[in-house]
């Protein structure tokens, strides 16, 4: 994989922001220091801004389990008073009448609520202690001496737990059918908490997450009308009561487009509609949410946010979509490095309304040590059923270290990118020229072909960016003949699925708080044929290799297929991979999940020209993830066991 570092030039013009300078009025300019009382000489009140800190009037020592002594000391109403001028010694000894009852309130916000406290009389303090000397322009006192210290002992008793969470719902989703699986999720993750430690900050979290998985769908305007937690402090339960009024139930009505001046107003209309955002629709925050994910990835727009104003007043709420547009227009300038190429430059182009079709073109020039790529790619905007026309060209030279590959591609056809469903359906001509660096062993020829295509992928991650479970599909499917004097027909397939299974109950369970200890199993699986016969001349650009970073790690890229007669391997008609990873969290000190992880993994593919000639290579290794808000960051050792030798293997991102 990459590291790769990039500049953008826009070509639309560039504005420039002057930076003004105001004068301060002339009223405005005192001699009077910035929160100095009026009328205080500077000088004055420079002092008093720079007098030093009282030091602690008194110290505090708390015997108490490690459990509750930090969160007592840090909230502890002495602690306010530690540093206090005018503290005196009675003020004090009424503090610490208070004390008992502060403490009290603390532990109950941690489920403790039958605690054994004892604060003992004020300790004077040493005979030799030091006064602190007070600043020379305080008036109040001449000294401030320590006033002794405060021992205080406490016993939290035992944990009160959660013995039951009881949801009652009032208004619609009490009554409608349509929402009885909603209300079935909000009990049931409620009832997920029970036999949990008894927190105020636990409760405050089940009252939360109650309040958005009622808002999150049918009630934006839901909320808690009550709540209450009985405490049984003799059997240390804790029985809770949530009642959740929902409101009436409420749809999606029009769309409101705000910011679009560049491109139609109807792009962002049709995206927020193939999102589920149609007149009529129930309200659902993943909907709105998917439709600003996928105007964002459509590319003609920096910032995108949509969202409704609920409102009991209305049973249609308008959706608004506020736009902040790209330029029209976009250079973009790349260098980098990858373990399997190289050095790498690259310019890429992109005009996101080619004036009279008002097609979206992205062109790119990429260069590296093993492959010279031009590339470009134009798609019309989307229909009302999410189909858009797409056209491809590409210009290719492969650098291997015994052969050099030169090819050609243009395809034409349909294509719909969804959520979680993408399809295309399109022809492919394809031209492949192969020259071998030592002395020629086969003639030397050009393949052609031209095919019918059809792609199809599902995915099914609970996240798209960095996913911990789920699973995801891809198969593609062509049909064609090789071209010139030698026609010969052949069909070509190829699929590859990964799935994800956490190996933890709490990892598994959704809307668990408990994070994993075991991580997850990742396995993916590869495998491709074309079907003709054998001395049909298929371009190599439709055959197969593996290896490198994103197949069998151990290998270099491509460097897995089917041996020649110069030493080296060409593409092949079958290809097999394989591979199982396990990723387990990296924990930190504080014991909640850090966003390294630790992974081993066994990888093994074979390339062959008979399906029964597969043989797998294999690499074993170790490496680590950093799950970055772009997704995760890898970098992973192998070694293979065919080469017996070590290899670097980098990448970014989650992708499938």
């Amino acid at each position: 994989m990459t590291l790769f570092l990039r500049a953008g030039l826009l070509l639309t013009g560039l504005w420039l922001h002057p930076l003004i300078l105001w004068p301060t009025p002339a009223h405005a300019q005192t001699d009077t220091a910035p929160g100095a009382a009026q009328g205080e000489p500077r000088t004055a009140a420079r002092a008093r801004a720079q007098r030093p800190p009282v030091p602690p009037r008194f110290e505090i020592e708390l015997d108490a389990p490690d459990s509750v002594r930090e969160t007592l000391l840090r909230h502890m109403e002495l602690q306010r008073f530690r540093r206090l001028r005018q503290l005196d010694i009675n003020e004090l000894n009424r503090l610490l009448l208070q004390a008992p009852d502060n403490l009290r309130d603390l532990l109950g916000t941690l489920g403790h609520f039958s605690p054994v406290i004892q604060v003992d009389p004020l300790q004077a303090p040493p005979a030799d202690a030091p006064n602190a000397a007070a600043d020379d322009d305080d008036d109040e006192a001449d000294a401030l001496p320590p006033l002794g210290t405060v021992r205080m002992r406490v016993d939290p008793g035992p944990q009160t737990r959660i013995g039951s969470v009881q949801v009652i719902f009032q208004g619609d989703i009490a009554t409608l059918p349509q929402a009885q699986a909603q209300r079935e999720a909000i009990q049931a993750a409620a009832v997920h908490r029970a036999d949990q430690p008894f927190t105020q900050s636990e409760w405050d979290s089940i009252k939360n997450q109650a309040l958005r998985q009622l808002t999150g769908q049918r009630f934006p305007g839901g909320r808690i009308g009550n709540s209450l937690a009985d405490i049984d402090a003799a059997n240390q339960r804790a029985n809770l009561y949530i009642e959740l009024e929902s409101g009436p139930l409420q749809r999606i009505g029009g769309i409101e487009v705000v910011g679009s001046e560049r491109y139609d107003p109807g792009i962002s209309e049709r995206l927020a509609r193939l999102s589920g955002l149609t007149p009529g629709a129930e309200y659902d925050l993943e909907r709105l949410q998917a439709a600003q994910q996928r105007m964002a990835a459509s590319g003609y727009f920096d910032a995108v946010f949509v969202y409704v104003e609920p409102t009991e007043q209305a049973a249609m709420l308008p959706v608004k979509v506020q736009l902040r547009e790209a330029r029209r227009q976009k250079l973009v300038l790349g260098v980098g490095a990858s373990t399997d190429s190289g050095a790498r430059l690259s310019v890429e182009h992109l005009h996101n309304r080619v004036p009279g079709i008002g097609w979206r073109a992205r062109s790119e020039l990429r260069l590296d040590q093993k492959d010279q790529t031009a590339r470009t790619d134009w798609r019309s905007p989307v229909d009302d059923k999410g189909w858009q026309w797409l056209t491809e060209a590409q210009l290719s030279r492969l650098d291997d270290s015994l052969t050099r590959t030169s090819s050609q591609r243009l395809r034409w056809g349909q294509g719909q990118d969804g959520e979680t469903l993408d399809r295309s359906v399109y022809l492919q001509y394809d031209r492949a020229r192969v020259v071998q660096y030592l002395p020629q062993l086969l003639p030397e020829a050009a393949e052609s072909s031209i095919t019918a295509n059809y792609a199809w992928s599902r995915r099914r991650f609970d996240d798209l960016v960095s996913p911990r479970r789920g699973h995801g599909l891809a198969v593609e499917l062509g049909a064609g003949t090789t071209l010139g004097t030698d026609r010969q027909p052949f069909a070509r397939t190829q699929a590859r699925w990964l799935g994800l299974w956490p190996l933890d109950r709490a990892e598994a369970a959704p809307g668990s708080a408990a994070p994993s200890n075991l991580g997850r199993l990742a396995l993916r699986l590869e495998g491709g044929a074309v079907i003709a016969r054998d001395n049909a001349p298929v371009p190599e650009t439709q055959l197969f290799l593996t290896g490198g970073d994103n197949s069998v790690r151990g290998y270099g890229l491509r460097d897995i297929g089917v041996p020649s007669a110069n030493g080296g391997v060409r593409a092949g008609r079958y290809k097999a991979v394989v591979s199982v990873e396990w990723q387990r969290p990296v924990w930190a000190e504080n014991g909640q999940r850090s966003p390294w992880e630790n992974v081993l993994f066994v990888d093994g593919g074979a390339v062959a020209d008979r399906a029964g000639d597969l043989r797998p290579k294999w690499g074993v290794g170790t490496g680590l993830r950093y799950n970055s808000p772009v997704g995760p960051l890898q970098i992973d050792l192998a070694y293979g066991l065919e080469t017996r030798e070590l290899r670097l293997h980098l990448n970014v991102g989650f992708s499938f």
